[in-house]
């Protein structure tokens, strides 16, 4: 997005004038442009009518009093074209292109479209294919179809989508969530995903930004951008659908089918601090948490219910997503149970009873005392409101949730009323809540998520903050690979200082005399362009104790490798001396993705691959700090720790050779990838005792 883009995207959603060019759909875009509210200057323009909506209409858009600041655009592909070329020559603001026919449609609608690129020049143009923007601050729309949403107090979320119907689904919600903007970018053939968010994260009003994506256009410019909203205080939350299975060319090795796109968009969310969600109403729900509320300063929640039903779902949920309810010390419990009726427990979440439910001045003190006593960083109070025509007991729910909010606001605290069934908050009470800066939550487990996830947001920020990630490595186009086989991979590695065992590379006839120069027990593998997987065609003999013994396995292996390929076999042997028995065994895989650029994937290694697929990717370059969390959020962490008191592995060791991988790797563009497998993790030493590298022919 070029200097004058970002004005004119400026003016395309804070417009004095908008211009209509179309026909039908232009009548109902403007009704919703007048419904939301628009006060500025309405245009039609079609030259086969005479007026619109009650407008007169213009011929052309050369006829217009003056260049507009937005414009909807409603005309076949090929006429869009030329209406654009005309709009920014005359130096409009922006366009939303409702017209579709583009490059959804084949290779002649690819052509439409990059014609319209080259029409655009510096405007502002949302899409084309795409349903447009509204703005609940400027009181701007700019859609072709009824919409809802609203900012009652000039602040919320900005939301932007990949899907139009995503984008009228969530205008239509009765969640209660603030908008500030939204807008559906369609085919993003102009601006993209990546630089509306780089815009509204510095508008006023705007206290998130949520997120639903297919793909993005530049994994780099987004890394940026979302460093950036981190750094201004913006929470981004992301719902990304089309999750790809593999997203690697590469399919002889592991490391592609363990760190597909959908692994690296995860990757990526974590390294720069997005929210990642798997639904709407989490994302709804959460971005109305962050807006309303904020997010909270630590992992440590007050919840409240008038049921034990209620409190047991609070705890049951929170224990599941890592949600903390701390308990009330032993020693501090009398002073809350004396508030309490004598059929109350005092915990947390807390069960406050029915014989004080509705008294303000018997459930406030309890709050307060709670909040204090948990050392509380947010509050959630579980709240179902009656129906309506059936609210006499509404006020007893209103004085427990003014109680609520009062200590909630004299502390601070982020803080939720929370609805079990998402109907059971009604819009009165609902905006009342928000308007106290209470968010009104629906949902236990969207509820909680929410607070999770704002939680997590807090955390990541802050170290974000104290460490910010470097830039990406640049994603570097693969041309032809040519695989190196063990030998030729550990020769690469061993000559970069990385630890390999000691080996020789011979023929049949020169078995013995390479054998007698290595120290019993040996291994022997038989090499060839057909064996990536040695163990798989029996091409791996172990614990070989003597020359005899590596002489009886050459001779017996030749038949085993047939048997598995015939094609397979050759008279290339490597003899090399066995590793030391591993606390653990690793998979590191490097590899360059065409997105995303270079990804390094640890998982448990050796036979557990498969079984396990217990992996974790982080894009590069990365930091030893950020290498060694990722190494303890694997489930294989505890055997490397030492588990149940066996000896732990030498983790100093591990990294250290990681972080030697990474920096080989990120230093060889030639190198296209990598695979250790396995990484042997023992208590004194790393040792790489497979590998696989594939470098560019």
């Amino acid at each position: 997005m070029t200097p004058a883009q970002r004005s004119n995207l400026g003016r395309l959603l804070n417009p004095r004038h908008i211009a209509f060019v179309g026909g039908r759909d232009c009548l109902t875009a403007i009704g919703e442009a007048q419904r939301r509210g628009f006060r500025g200057a309405i245009w039609p323009v079609n030259p086969a009518r005479s007026e619109m909506a009650g407008h007169p209409c213009f011929a052309s858009v050369g006829d217009l009093p003056e260049p507009p600041d937005a414009v909807f655009l409603a005309v076949p592909a090929p006429a869009a074209v030329g209406v654009t070329a005309a709009l920014s020559r005359a130096g409009a603001g922006g366009i939303v292109c409702y017209t579709a026919g583009f490059r959804e449609a084949g290779p002649e609608g690819a052509a439409l479209e990059a014609a319209l690129v080259a029409a655009a020049g510096d405007l502002a143009l949302i899409g084309p294919n795409c349903y447009g923007a509204i703005s609940y601050l400027s009181q701007t729309a700019l859609w072709p179809f009824a919409h809802g949403g609203d900012s009652p107090r000039g602040f919320g979320a900005a939301i932007v989508t990949q899907s139009g119907m995503l984008s009228s689904d969530i205008t239509m919600t009765r969640r209660g969530l603030p908008l500030t903007h939204m807008i559906s970018c369609g085919n993003q053939s102009v601006l993209s995903l990546e630089d509306f968010t780089d815009f509204l994260i510095d508008q006023p009003g705007v206290r998130a930004v949520g997120l639903h994506i297919e793909g993005l256009r530049s994994i780099p410019r987004f890394h940026a951008v979302a460093l950036r909203a981190a750094a201004n205080g913006i929470p981004i939350v992301a719902l990304k659908t089309g999750a790809s299975a593999i997203g690697a060319a590469l399919t002889v090795s592991h490391t592609g089918s363990l760190s597909g796109s959908d692994d690296l968009y995860d990757a990526l969310f974590a390294r720069t601090g997005v929210i990642r969600v798997e639904t709407p109403p989490e994302l709804i729900e959460t971005l109305k948490f962050l807006v309303v509320a904020g997010a909270p300063k630590a992992n440590r929640v007050a919840g409240f219910t008038c049921s034990g039903g209620g409190a047991t779902m609070l705890a049951d949920r929170a224990e599941r997503i890592g949600l903390s309810f701390p308990a009330v010390p032993d020693t501090l419990k009398p002073g809350l149970a004396g508030l309490l009726p004598p059929i109350a427990t005092v915990s947390n979440p807390l069960d406050y009873t029915t014989p004080i439910w509705g008294q303000a001045d018997r459930t406030g003190p309890v709050f307060d005392k709670a909040m204090d006593l948990t050392g509380a960083a947010a509050a959630v109070l579980v709240q179902d409101y009656p129906a309506p025509g059936l609210d006499e007991s509404a006020g007893y729910y209103h004085a427990d949730a003014g109680a609520f909010l009062r200590a909630a606001q004299a502390r601070g605290l982020p803080a939720a009323v929370l609805a079990t069934l998402h109907e059971n908050i009604d819009p009165a009470t609902r905006d009342w809540l928000a308007a106290e800066g209470i968010a009104p939550l629906l949902g236990i487990a969207e509820g909680l998520g929410a607070i999770r996830n704002a939680t997590l947001w807090a955390e990541r920020r802050a170290d974000l903050a104290a460490a910010p990630p470097a830039p990406l490595a640049p994603a570097r186009p693969m041309a032809r690979l040519r695989g190196l086989d063990e030998a030729e991979s550990k020769a690469l590695l061993a000559a970069a200082g990385l630890p390999v065992p000691a080996a020789r590379l011979c023929d049949g006839a020169g078995l013995a005399a390479a054998a007698a120069g290595l120290t019993f027990p040996v291994v022997l593998k038989m090499m060839g362009p057909r064996l990536a997987h040695k163990s798989d065609a029996g091409a791996v003999a172990l614990n070989l104790g003597d020359s005899a013994a590596v002489l009886a396995a050459a001779q017996a292996m030749p038949a085993r490798v047939a048997a598995y390929d015939p094609a397979a076999v050759t008279d290339r042997f490597l003899i090399e001396e066995m590793a030391p028995k591993p606390v653990a065994e690793l998979l590191v895989g490097l590899r360059r993705d065409s997105e995303f650029g270079p990804v390094l994937t640890l998982a448990a290694g050796g036979v557990l691959v498969e079984i396990l697929q217990d992996s974790a990717s982080l894009l590069l370059p990365e930091t030893p700090e950020r290498i060694g969390a990722a190494l303890s959020a694997l489930r294989i962490a505890p055997l490397l720790a030492g588990y149940r008191g066996a000896t732990a592995a030498d983790r100093e060791a591990l990294l250290a050779v990681i972080c030697r991988l990474q920096s080989l790797f990120l230093s060889r563009p030639d190198l296209a990838e990598i695979e250790i497998n396995p990484l042997f993790a023992c208590a004194d030493r790393a040792v790489i005792v497979d590998a696989l590298i594939h470098v560019l022919a």
